[in-house]
C-alpha cells in the first residue's frame, strides 16, 4: 500500500465510521425515541448552551496565551490575535482531515510569524503531551470518585478483580523488561519508540525551563476545568440529567473525550459514548443521546462558525506582512 493510499484511508475511514455510527444510531432507535431526542435538542435551553459555547471560546483564548509561553523560551512571541485565529482554523480543518490542524498550525506560524516550522511543531507536540497527561489525571479522578459504580459496570461485563490484578502485575514486570529491550535494541520500531519517549519526557520537563511556568500551569488547569464545566452545564438542558453530580458527569466526560479521537471531531461516536456512560447511572438512552447530541452540536457549530471566520480573516489580518 503506497503512502497516498494510506493518507486517503486515514481521511476517509474516520468520516465513513462517523457516518455509519450516525446511521446506526438512527436505526437503533424507535420513531418515538427519535421524536423525543429531536424534541430535547430543539428545546434545549439556549442560556446553558450559550454558557457552554462561551466556555469553549475561552479555552481557545487561553490556549493561544499558553502557546506563547512555550514559544517565548525559543525567542518568539507571536501576536495573540494570530494565535487565536490559527488555533480556530486548525480545529476547523481537523473536522475534515484528522490531525491536519497540527501541521496547519506550525505552517501558519511560519508564514505569519516567521517561526521555523520544526520549532513551532515542537511546541504543539509538547502541548499535546501536557493535554494527554491532564486527560489521564481526569480519568484517574473519575475512577477514584466513582470506583464502585465503574467497578460494578466492569464486573457485569466479565472483568473480575483477579484478572485485573494479574494484568497490573504483568505490566509491572513487563515494563522494566520492555524499557531495557528498547534501550538496547537497534530495531526501527524500538528506535521510533525511544524517540517518542524522549519527546514525552522532553515535553514534560520543558515546562520547568520556561519563564512563566506558573502562568502556563494556571492556563492548563483553567482549560481543563473549563472543558469539564462546558460539559457540566449541558446537564441543565435535559430534564433527566439535571440532578447528576459532577463525579458522575466526569465519567461521561472521559468517555466523550476518548470518542473525539475515534472519528473527525467525534462525529457519530461522541453521542453514543456519552449516552453509554450516562446509562451506567440510570439515565435513559433517549436522555443520554439528547445530552450527547446537544453537547456535540453546540461545540461543533462553534468550531465551524469561528473556524471558518478565522480561516478567512487570518490572511486579511496579516495582509501587510
Amino acid at each position: 500500500m503506497n503512502s497516498s493510499t494510506k493518507k486517503a484511508l486515514k481521511t476517509i475511514l474516520p468520516i465513513a465510521l462517523g457516518v455509519f455510527l450516525i446511521w446506526y444510531s438512527y436505526f437503533s432507535t424507535t420513531e418515538e425515541e427519535r421524536r423525543q431526542i429531536i424534541h430535547y435538542i430543539k428545546n434545549a435551553d439556549l442560556f446553558w448552551v450559550g454558557i457552554s459555547i462561551l466556555l469553549g471560546i475561552m479555552t481557545h483564548i487561553s490556549r493561544a496565551i499558553r502557546w506563547n509561553y512555550l514559544l517565548q523560551p525559543l525567542g518568539y512571541k507571536p501576536s495573540l490575535v494570530n494565535n487565536i485565529l490559527i488555533l480556530l482554523t486548525a480545529y476547523f480543518t481537523n473536522l475534515g482531515i484528522p490531525r491536519s490542524g497540527e501541521l496547519l498550525r506550525a505552517t501558519a506560524l511560519t508564514t505569519y510569524e516567521n517561526v521555523p516550522f520544526e520549532k513551532g511543531f515542537g511546541t504543539i507536540v509538547t502541548e499535546r503531551i501536557i493535554d494527554l497527561i491532564m486527560l489521564l489525571l481526569v480519568v484517574g479522578l473519575a475512577f477514584f470518585l466513582q470506583t464502585d459504580i465503574i467497578w460494578g459496570f466492569l464486573k457485569d461485563r466479565g472483568l473480575n478483580f483477579t484478572y485485573l490484578i494479574t494484568i497490573m502485575i504483568s505490566g509491572i514486570i513487563a515494563f522494566p523488561l520492555l524499557f531495557l529491550f528498547v534501550k538496547k535494541s537497534k530495531h526501527p520500531w524500538a528506535q521510533k519508540l525511544k524517540r517518542l519517549l524522549r519527546g514525552l519526557l522532553g515535553g514534560i520537563f520543558s515546562i520547568f525551563k520556561m519563564q512563566k511556568k506558573w502562568a502556563f500551569v494556571f492556563h492548563t488547569l483553567f482549560i481543563w476545568t473549563a472543558y469539564v464545566a462546558m460539559f457540566w452545564v449541558i446537564k441543565f438542558t435535559v430534564l433527566e440529567t439535571v440532578d447528576l453530580s459532577i463525579s458522575q458527569l466526569l465519567v461521561a466526560f472521559v468517555a466523550g473525550a476518548f470518542a473525539m479521537s475515534a472519528t473527525n471531531g467525534g462525529i457519530g461516536i461522541y453521542p453514543i459514548a456519552v449516552s453509554s456512560a450516562l446509562a451506567i447511572f440510570g439515565v435513559s438512552s433517549v436522555s443520554g443521546d439528547a445530552f450527547g447530541w446537544i453537547m456535540w452540536i453546540s461545540q461543533t457549530l462553534m468550531i465551524v462558525v469561528f473556524g471558518a471566520i478565522s480561516f478567512l480573516l487570518l490572511p486579511l489580518w496579516n495582509r501587510n506582512k
